[in-house]
């Protein structure tokens, strides 16, 4: 039912956390299946553009809401925030070598958090 890729991800998941003073957070849920999102970003700027130099999550919810989170932010640590908003939930399965169906919208949720993350960044830097 998972790819091997989930099953590390949700047994060993990467970057877990909070950050304390993150420059953007994003907090997304799913009412049906009750996962629940937090995705916290550190941003750098660099001559290439504003980096997420950090990036770290919380989540509540399944086994595939933790894999995707993880994955998420393996995606994107080190991108610049255009490259970033532009990773797909269609990303996040294909990293994780696949999700079933019924679990797609986890990485759904994933995309969205770390796009709300970037937004709320955004908002709060604007020049």
């Amino acid at each position: 039912m998972y790819s091997k890729k989930v099953i590390e991800h949700f047994t060993h998941p990467h970057n877990q956390g909070a950050i304390k003073n993150a420059d953007g957070v994003g907090m997304v849920g799913n009412p049906v299946c009750g996962d629940l999102m937090k995705i916290y970003i550190k941003v750098k700027n660099l001559k290439n553009g504003e980096v997420i130099q950090d990036i770290k999550f919380e989540t509540l919810g399944c086994a595939s809401a933790i894999a995707t989170s993880s994955m998420i932010t393996d995606l994107a640590k080190g991108k610049t925030l255009g490259e970033a908003m532009k990773i797909s939930r269609d990303d996040v399965a294909d990293a994780l070598e696949g999700l079933p169906p019924i679990k797609m919208h986890c990485s759904n949720l994933a995309a969205d958090g770390l796009h709300e993350a970037i937004k709320d960044y955004r908002s709060k830097n604007k020049k």
